[in-house]
C-alpha cells in the first residue's frame, strides 16, 4: 500500500505552503503576502482533510515563531474558516471558483480579524460606532490582502494546474 504522506502531489502542495510562508518574510506592502493563499490552497489540495488544516496553521505558526506580530488567535481562526473556504473548491478549481472563493477568503479575514481587534482591543469604543469605525480604518489593509491573496492565488493554483499537466503523477488519482 503506498503512503500517503509521501507521494509527490504530497511534496509539492506542502513545499508551495512553505514558499507562501517565507513570503511573511519578505518585504510586502502591509498584508500583501501569500498567507492567505496558503490556507486557501492547503485546504482546496491537500486530499486528506486534517493535513489541509493542519500543514497550513503549522507554517503559519511556524512564521509566526519569528515575526514580532504575536500569535492572535482571531487570525488562526480566520485562517482556520479559509481552509474550510478551500474544502468547499476541491474538484471545482476553476478561475470563477478560485476568485469568488478568494474574495470570500479575503472579507472573512477582514471580518473576523477587525471584530476580534475591536472587541478584544482598547482603540474603539466598544458600541457599533466603535465597530464601524475599527472596520472603516481597516479597509486599505483588506485591500492589499484581497490582491495579494488574488496575486498569490494566481501564482499557486495556476502554478500548480501547469505542474499538473507536466506531471501526471500530481494529479489526484
Amino acid at each position: 500500500m503506498e503512503n500517503k504522506l509521501i507521494n509527490p502531489r504530497f511534496a509539492v502542495i506542502t513545499l508551495l505552503i512553505i514558499a507562501a510562508a517565507i513570503t511573511r518574510f519578505l518585504p510586502h506592502p502591509p498584508n500583501f503576502t501569500a498567507i492567505g493563499s496558503l490556507a486557501l490552497f492547503g485546504g482546496a489540495m491537500y486530499t486528506d482533510k486534517r493535513l489541509a488544516i493542519i500543514v497550513p496553521i503549522a507554517a503559519m505558526f511556524i512564521s509566526d515563531l519569528f515575526i514580532p506580530y504575536g500569535f492572535l488567535p482571531s487570525v488562526y481562526f480566520s485562517f482556520a474558516g479559509i481552509v474550510l473556504i478551500g474544502f468547499m473548491l476541491r474538484n471545482k478549481v476553476g478561475f470563477t471558483n478560485v476568485a469568488a472563493a478568494t474574495l470570500a477568503s479575503a472579507v472573512l479575514f477582514f471580518v473576523v480579524s477587525n471584530f476580534f481587534t475591536w472587541y478584544s482591543g482598547t482603540m474603539y469604543p466598544h458600541n457599533g460606532a466603535g465597530l464601524m469605525a475599527c472596520y472603516t480604518a481597516a479597509i486599505p489593509f483588506f485591500w492589499n490582502m484581497l490582491a495579494g491573496t488574488a496575486f498569490f492565488n494566481a501564482v499557486f493554483f495556476g502554478g500548480f494546474y501547469l505542474l499538473e499537466k507536466k506531471f501526471p503523477a500530481l494529479a489526484i488519482k
